[in-house]
């Protein structure tokens, strides 16, 4: 059967496992186990035959065909976005820009914060980031001033392709490269590093699964990737995390930790990993490896962040400030409660530039309470639960508590949820699911006035998809508690692994375990 073992695993340098040359008995054949993969694969011949020999080709292997579908799906991707980089003569002020007419980012669905943020962020203007300061709203009652508004290796990478876009003109303008608006060579050079981001995140999955490797197909061709992988900067987050789980998995803690904290340093939530990683650790008995990792990943971000801190101060901080007094964003299910049920919220009416102190309390706490719940699950479940499966909680967690959840952050789930979870038609469902917010979340943003010929949707549709989204989210998270409780019915454990992103963790001896009741929770 797929999931039997006994014939040893070939090891490849260093020690590590070489998954792409493991026997049928000892990977899991996804034509074999999973519907949606058997019906798929009947243009190529139908499902692997039980005789075939594996792992012998000698170029496709999982993880190449794995890459070669995100490559595609970021291609379509990136012509998702095209749309919205089309440029045109404006005859009026006889120069090219960009064509946004008629409303296009939202009636062609192709709005990617990338594009406005060149100029927004004062990029366009060549200053550095966190030392340029500017005033929005200059003139009116609303006027403040600005600094760029994302954490430092964000702000960076934003800087770094916004100077490669400008060298891209001047060259362009002597001939030597095709010519394009600045702004236009700005997203194509950033979204080829976003992919690259990308495929890092699909090739670290697949080396985590082990006997799964086909299951990085699903991060590889995720509907969530078809339409956010350029809407944001977030998979350069999903690369570090995803890269850091690798390097656990490979018992490599300081690494681990120094992955984790330069993602941290993209976006916050790599380091939200950290507190799984110390419950297992503690039922494991393996805390110093996770010391290890905590410091690691404390350093590498301070050091990404300490040179802006002690030069640009101000700057630095504007992350944290508009955080901090951002309301409740339209994806949250406080704003969700606020629009359906005419409540003002936790803080009422705010003025400009007013904290929602008590909102930002309560969302706190609630996360807060969560990681105290999945804490208790992780040493309370009979068998120590998987490393994947604690950290899809968490983030999980976050995002459902959290006042804020831009569309793009969904991509975080994608690896996590594929590593805890790889449930093939459930996780393809909830993707879809969480992609289709966008068409009512761009078509709410058009706004219905037929007056200015805005035909577009009221916000109900929007909140709805909100909803069935979340609801999405927690089937899984109810899902993923139950396998822990009953291990025998997770699909990872059945193949044969304990935990195969859990490094020092996989195998090791269960301190918290309780023989009689571990057995139980089997039947």
């Amino acid at each position: 059967m797929p999931g039997e073992t006994g014939v040893p695993r070939d090891v490849g340098p260093a020690g590590i496992e070489d998954t792409d040359s493991l026997t049928p008995a000892e990977r899991v054949v996804p034509t074999w186990t999973e519907p949606l993969a058997a019906a798929a694969s009947a243009p190529v011949g139908g499902p692997l035959g039980r005789h075939a020999v594996i792992g012998r080709h000698w170029f496709w292997t999982p993880l190449r065909v794995g890459l070669l579908l995100a490559v595609i799906a970021l291609a379509l991707s990136w012509f998702g976005k095209a749309p919205c980089v089309q440029q045109f003569y404006n005859p009026d002020a006889k120069q090219l820009e960009l064509d946004w007419r008629s409303n296009r980012p939202f009636t062609a669905m192709c709005y990617s914060d990338v594009v406005p943020l060149y100029s927004a962020e004062r990029l366009n203007q060549g200053g550095f980031p966190y030392r340029t300061r500017w005033i929005d709203d200059e003139g009116k009652p609303t006027a403040h001033p600005r600094y760029m508004e994302y954490p430092v290796l964000t702000g960076l990478f934003q800087w770094v392709n916004a100077k490669l876009a400008q060298g891209w003109v001047r060259f362009a303008e002597s001939g030597w490269l095709p010519s394009a608006l600045p702004v236009v060579a700005y997203f194509d050079i950033t979204a080829f590093w976003l992919a690259l981001a990308w495929l890092i995140t699909v090739w670290a999955v697949a080396r985590t699964a082990r006997r799964r490797p086909w299951d990085a197909v699903l991060v590889a061709i995720s509907p969530l990737v078809l339409v956010h992988a350029f809407t944001n900067f977030d998979t350069l987050a999903t690369a570090c995390a995803a890269a850091g789980i690798l390097a656990w998995a490979r018992k490599r803690p300081a690494l681990a930790g120094v992955l984790l904290g330069i993602g941290g340093a993209a976006k916050l939530y790599p380091l939200f990993l950290l507190g799984p990683l110390l419950v297992l650790c503690v039922r494991a008995g393996k805390v110093a490896a996770w010391w290890t990792t905590a410091v690691a990943s404390v350093i590498a971000w301070v050091a990404v962040n300490a040179p802006i801190f002690y030069l640009y101060r101000d700057g630095w901080e504007e992350f944290f400030r508009r955080n901090s007094l951002r309301a409740a964003d339209p994806d949250s299910i406080y704003n969700v409660i606020m629009q359906f049920t005419g409540w003002p919220g936790f803080d009422g009416p705010l003025g400009f530039q007013q904290t929602p102190t008590v909102l930002n309390t309560v969302s706190a706490a609630l996360f807060l309470a969560c990681c105290l719940g999945i804490a208790f699950v992780g040493l309370h479940a009979p068998t120590r639960p998987r490393l994947a499966q604690l950290s899809f909680l968490v983030v999980a967690a976050f995002l459902l508590t959290n006042k804020v959840w831009s569309p793009q952050y969904s991509l975080w789930l994608v690896p996590l949820a594929v590593l805890a979870v790889p449930r093939w038609r459930l996780l393809l469902a909830w993707m879809t699911i969480d992609a289709l917010v966008w068409a009512p979340r761009m078509m709410f943003y058009l706004g219905v006035d037929p007056d200015q010929n805005k035909k577009g949707l009221p916000i109900d549709w929007f909140l709805g998809a909100v909803v069935i989204r979340d609801l999405a989210v927690l089937a899984l998270c109810a899902l993923v508690i139950y396998e822990i409780y009953r291990p025998a019915r997770d699909l990872v454990r059945q193949a044969g692994d304990d935990d195969p992103a859990g490094g020092f963790l996989d195998g090791a001896p269960d301190r918290f375990a309780s023989p009689p009741l571990r057995n139980l929770m089997r039947l």
